[in-house]
């Protein structure tokens, strides 16, 4: 894992540093790469089959209905991606509790990341990420789990 300068003035401390390398070790962990990588092979192989059976000839309903189904998988693939950087954050509190990290920090990193962004993010429904504000009041309601993992430095 390697982690760019540029992150830096937003994690502003080492708890700040915990919260992304929590999340990051937390994807590892969750294998998120392995499943993105079989979903978009599922996606691909779907629309094959879906070609093949609208027939071979390229008319404009053919176009359309699989631009359709192009779409509605591309939608599918961000919702899921978005539930990924979701269990990230979460399993992230917790490697960061453990790690003796307050978990109280994560809050205020993400509230210095989304008035970094501000209003540069896409809808969250385009995204493959939660919007700031979203991952905010999760990380507020999973801070009493994280909190039993905290022992202090």
């Amino acid at each position: 894992m390697a982690v760019y300068t540029g992150i830096l003035p937003i994690t502003q401390d080492e708890t700040g540093l915990a919260v992304v390398m929590g999340h990051e070790i937390a994807h590892a962990v969750a294998r998120h790469s392995s499943e993105r990588m079989s979903q978009q092979m599922a996606a691909q192989g779907l629309g094959g089959v879906l070609s093949a059976a609208v027939g071979q000839s390229p008319t404009v309903t053919q176009n359309v209905f699989l631009q359709a189904v192009g779409v509605g998988s591309s939608l599918g693939m961000l919702k899921h991606g978005r539930s990924q950087e979701s269990e990230a954050d979460h399993l992230g509190l917790i490697f960061m509790a453990m790690a003796g990290y307050n978990p109280d920090g994560a809050v205020a990193f993400w509230q210095r990341m989304d008035a970094r962004e501000n209003s540069a993010s896409p809808p969250e429904f385009l995204s493959t990420h939660p919007s700031n504000g979203t991952r905010i009041a999760d990380i507020q309601k999973q801070l009493p789990e994280a909190r039993t993992y905290y022992k202090g430095r």
